[in-house]
């Protein structure tokens, strides 16, 4: 005679869809990400030097990157594909990550967490570009030229390349300030007013944390700030919009 009650084989059902639901998109992410990394991996020591140029740029002539371990001149550049295809797939990681939770949300909370999910994506890729293109030129000609006399800059591959996907993931998480700003005052947790009495101290974070994330330079500093305490004025003024529209639906 089977003892279990119906309300608890109730309650198990719809888990065990939920785990099943949540193993078929877990595959789906394992799956988007390896067909890119396949199709990547023909191609790593191409990414690798397109990675590695804004530090060549500025190596000494005589100069250039070493591999300190027997392996690393193979798995370094295959590591780096990997990475740059998880990048890649973001979008379906997100799309992913949307379609598991959606079914449990309101319609206007799946209205706001799509437009948030895609542009945090958005802003994520920002950051990385403007890491590339901004950041690494300034920070490579510091420090090589900071090296001192009878030194010679050789960097090893696998070493600058932690250091760049570092750089890479501070900046990509620095630039979702405005997804920040806008959930903070979703959720209740505060209000467009509130964060408006902190700018001082926003103002002040932007400049500790470009302190940290660059090389001890003003100019460098004032680049990564200005962008953090910009982007946090635009999640404010999102969010207020988002205030508005909330209060008149109700």
């Amino acid at each position: 005679m089977n003892s279990q009650s119906p309300e608890s084989s109730g309650s198990e059902q719809p888990l065990i869809g939920h785990l099943i639901e949540l193993r078929n998109r877990l595959l789906r992410i394992v799956m988007s990400v390896l067909i890119i990394f396949i199709g990547l991996s023909f191609y790593a020591n191409q990414i690798y030097n397109l990675i590695a140029e804004p530090l060549i740029r500025f190596l000494p002539a005589t100069t250039s990157m070493i591999a300190i371990d027997v392996a690393s001149p193979f798995l370094t550049p295959f590591k780096l594909a990997l990475i740059v295809a998880i990048f890649i797939s973001m979008p379906i990681i997100f799309y992913q990550f949307w379609a598991f939770i959606a079914p449990g949300l309101y319609r206007h909370e799946r209205r706001l967490i799509l437009p948030l999910l895609i542009f945090s994506s958005l802003l994520f890729y920002s950051g990385v570009t403007f890491a590339y293109f901004v950041v690494f030129p300034l920070v490579f000609e510091f420090l090589t030229m900071a090296a001192p006399a009878g030194v010679e800059v050789m960097t090893d591959i696998s070493k600058y390349l932690d250091f760049v996907l570092t750089l890479f993931f501070a900046f990509g998480i620095a630039f979702e300030v405005p997804i920040f700003t806008i959930v903070l005052v979703w959720t209740g947790v505060s209000t467009p007013q509130s964060l408006s009495e902190k700018r001082p101290y926003v103002i002040v974070g932007a400049f500790v944390v470009g302190m940290f994330l660059t090389p001890p330079d003003a100019i460098s500093q004032t680049l990564l700030a200005i962008p953090i305490w910009l982007l946090f004025e635009i999640g404010l003024l999102f969010s207020r919009c988002f205030t508005v529209k909330t209060e008149i639906t109700k």
